[in-house]
Formats: C-alpha cells, sequence, structure tokens
C-alpha cells in the first residue's frame, strides 16, 4: 500500500470520526456532512486501491 492511500485512509478515519464526535457532542445534524464526505473518501481510496493494484499486476507480468 502506498503512502497515499495510506494518507486517504487516516484522512477518511479522521474525517469520520470528527463527524460523528461533532454531531454527538453538538446534535446539530449539519456533522452528517463530514460522514458523507469521508464515506466519498474511502469510496475513492478503494477506487485507487483497484487501480494500484491492477497497476502492479501489469508489472509482474511484463517481467
Amino acid at each position: 500500500m502506498s503512502n497515499a492511500l495510506k494518507a486517504a485512509w487516516g484522512l477518511t478515519a479522521f474525517v469520520v470520526l470528527a463527524g460523528v464526535v461533532l454531531w454527538a457532542t453538538t446534535g446539530r445534524a449539519v456533522f452528517a456532512v463530514f460522514i458523507v464526505l469521508g464515506v466519498l473518501t474511502a469510496v475513492g481510496a478503494v477506487v485507487t486501491g483497484r487501480a494500484e493494484t491492477r497497476e502492479a499486476a501489469k508489472k509482474q507480468g511484463e517481467k
């Protein structure tokens, strides 16, 4: 796993956790946006990881 992908997962966890904590402590539903953005970041990380895996497989096939 590349450093960029690790950073994406870290950002995902931080944003979702911040959204949950802020929503729970303040009671303002606007923090649900943080959770949605975190989920979208996770989807992007999964897609990136799959592309990275495919690229590595292609390189293995070329050798």
